[in-house]
Order: C-alpha cells, then structure tokens, then sequence
C-alpha cells in the first residue's frame, strides 16, 4: 500500500483545492519536459497542478486513525533525502516558472504506480502524466523487475494516462534496448 508522506518543502504556488487536478509524476534530474506538458494540459482544463514524487526507499508501517501516515525506510541505514527532494523541489519551481497554473507538490511513498493510483483517486484527477523510463541497461534490468509505471497505472485505474517521451528518440528501423 503506498501513502502520502508529510510535505518536507512549502511551495509558494500552492493550489488551494486540488480536486480534479492533472498529476505529474516526477523524479530527480528528469526532463523538464514532463512537468512543463503537465502545465500544458492543467492549464488546458482549467486545473491545478500536482506534482508528485514517490519515495521508493520507504514503505507504509501503519496509517493512524486520523489519516495520518508512519512511514518506515527499506533499508534502516539509507541515509535521508533532503538533498534530493531540494533537488525536485528547485527543478520543479525552475519548470514551472510563469507557467500560470496553480501547483503543489505532494512526497508519496512505496510503490510508484499504487501511489499515484491512490493520489489519483483521492483528488479525482483528469490526467496522471509521466515520463518514460531513461535509456540503457540499468533502467532495463529495473523496469525488468519493476515493470513499468506507464504501463502498471494504465492498467490498474481508470484515468487517462500521458506518457511523455523524454531522452533521445529512436529511428524506426532501430531496436528498443531492452
């Protein structure tokens, strides 16, 4: 099961009320790109715009009866990830600048595709967006054990799901590195 973790970094952009906004589901260090389409259709529809990052180094421990959520880390001696939600915090804000739509950011937990699924359901949003995986055997030999997060969220809910193409782009008569 995968909750959503406090909120460690305010936004300046909040959006007050999320119901029926556009997810964008982000990483450190991904393209812009993936944000800035999410801007695109939150803008179009007339919605706020929630960014969300999932910490998958952490697990639900138990949820408390008032909804609040205990986490616990995977791996007892990983150490802390300021450094990296500063980084999404400031690459968000960078993308997002000027882009005219109300935003906020949600710090998930466990898996990616539950997570979101969950996120999706409790705001009843328009649209999940998300990026495509990077190129290369690391990212295959993951996504070979994960499986992809595109594909598990398309067949695990029901809201539309855009995946935006990040990276270099393949020929047609070129071979997908598996």
């Amino acid at each position: 099961m995968s909750q959503e973790a406090s909120d460690p970094a305010p936004e300046p952009e909040a959006a007050a009320d999320v119901t029926g906004a556009v997810i964008a589901g982000i990483v450190a260090g991904q393209s812009p790109r993936v944000l800035k389409e999410a801007a695109r259709y939150a803008k179009a529809f007339g919605a706020p715009l929630v960014v969300a990052n999932v910490d998958v180094t952490r697990f639900v421990a138990y949820e408390d009866p008032d909804g609040s959520v205990q986490t616990a880390a995977i791996d007892l001696a990983a150490i802390g990830r300021e450094t990296e939600v500063r980084q999404i915090t400031d690459e968000t804000k960078a993308a997002l600048e000027g882009c005219g739509v109300a935003w906020s950011m949600r710090w998930l937990v466990g898996d990616p595709a539950l997570a979101m699924k969950k996120l999706g359901d409790e705001l009843r949003a328009r649209v999940i967006v998300v990026g495509t995986r990077k190129q290369g055997i690391g990212e295959s030999i993951r996504e070979f054990f994960t499986g992809s997060v595109a594909v598990r969220l398309a067949h695990r809910q029901t809201r539309p799901v855009l995946v935006v193409p990040i990276g270099e782009t393949l020929a047609d008569d070129q071979d997908f590195d598996w």
